[in-house]
């Protein structure tokens, strides 16, 4: 039987591990034409997984009542019925919550792992994360040389592949995270330029401060609070890439990152985007990310629980900043 962790109730504001539901009712499913048959490895826990949790309209489909969770995974073939892959090829794909599923051959969320780094990475500094932070700042940020620009959500999984790339073009990094020990590790093993801790009574004061020629590029993870303090320093012309608003997604009415931006007097260029927007730089942004790796331009940290029972809670922790790094779960062998 195949072990799956289904969706038991929606959750009123925070999630707790009562909306979640181990499931043994179905056998290990069968390939079809063009699929293959995979063990999950490892499971990516990221902050969209409370959308898909909720019925509000969205821009993608909720998970039902009963259905499994939806996640990224890191997989091992186990049987191919689709050409030019084989048994014990390693995949990345969107797995679920569960320790086998189906993987189609022609889905653009498939895709072969390079097995010289570490297979988790695959899930975060190297792969969707890492992929949104590129191309978010790169094809909306658009970050020029001797600009400021501020990243919420710095120590995590996209903020803090977005700083990184920031000073790679040569900008002025300011991250933005929770707590002394996260700022520390952005400043000293991320290279940003300063860190402000966003609990700080005053942050919006340090921000200005630290902003003293104003903001080009806000990259938005995080909304509330951060927003409220980021918006009225923004410059003529600047750029807001928004991510997620992850402080508000428990709230049963959350504050809206448009409607803060729209309502500035000289608003900036401002807007949602999802990283599938650009399917055809994907792969080029996955291997330009694998190289700045190799050659250590680009640092990680990684947050690993093992075993798929831990997945509900680690959940929880990342929306509740928690986590610190890339959280992974990996499945037991």
């Amino acid at each position: 039987m195949n072990r799956r962790i289904v969706l038991a109730s929606r959750p009123v504001r925070e999630p707790t591990e009562d909306n979640f539901r181990v499931d043994n009712s179905l056998p290990v499913p069968k390939p079809g034409p063009g699929q293959m048959l995979v063990k999950n490895l490892f499971l990516s826990v990221d902050p969209y997984m409370r959308g898909r949790m909720s019925d509000r309209p969205s821009y993608a489909k909720p998970v039902e009542i009963g259905e499994v969770m939806v996640g990224g995974t890191v997989a091992r073939v186990v049987e191919s019925n689709a050409e030019g892959y084989s048994p014990g090829d390693v995949l990345v794909g969107y797995g679920g919550w569960q320790d086998y599923a189906l993987f189609d051959a022609s889905s653009r969320n498939t895709f072969r792992v390079d097995p010289s780094l570490p297979l988790s990475t695959a899930l975060g500094v190297r792969g969707m994360p890492g992929a949104t932070a590129y191309l978010g700042l790169l094809k909306l940020g658009l970050p020029k040389t001797g600009e400021t620009v501020v990243v919420a959500a710095a120590s995590g999984a996209v903020g803090s592949v977005v700083g990184q790339i920031a000073k790679l073009k040569g900008c002025r990094i300011v991250g933005i995270a929770g707590g002394p020990a996260k700022c520390a590790y952005v400043e000293h093993e991320l290279g940003f330029d300063v860190c402000l801790d966003h609990r700080a009574a005053d942050f919006a004061e340090q921000l200005r401060g630290a902003c003293s020629k104003g903001i080009d590029v806000y990259f938005e993870n995080v909304g509330g609070k951060v927003l409220d303090a980021v918006a009225p320093l923004l410059n003529h012309g600047a750029r807001v890439p928004i991510c997620g608003f992850i402080s508000q997604y428990n709230d049963e009415n959350p504050s809206n990152p448009l409607s803060v931006l729209g309502a500035l007097p000289d608003p900036p260029a401002y807007r949602f985007f999802l990283v599938w927007e650009w399917p055809e730089d994907y792969p080029g942004a996955i291997a330009e990310l694998t190289t700045w790796i190799k050659e250590g331009k680009i640092r990680y940290r990684e947050d690993i629980v093992d075993g798929l029972l831990a997945a509900p809670k680690a959940l929880i922790d990342v929306l509740r900043g928690a986590n610190f790094g890339k959280k992974v779960v990996r499945l037991e062998e």
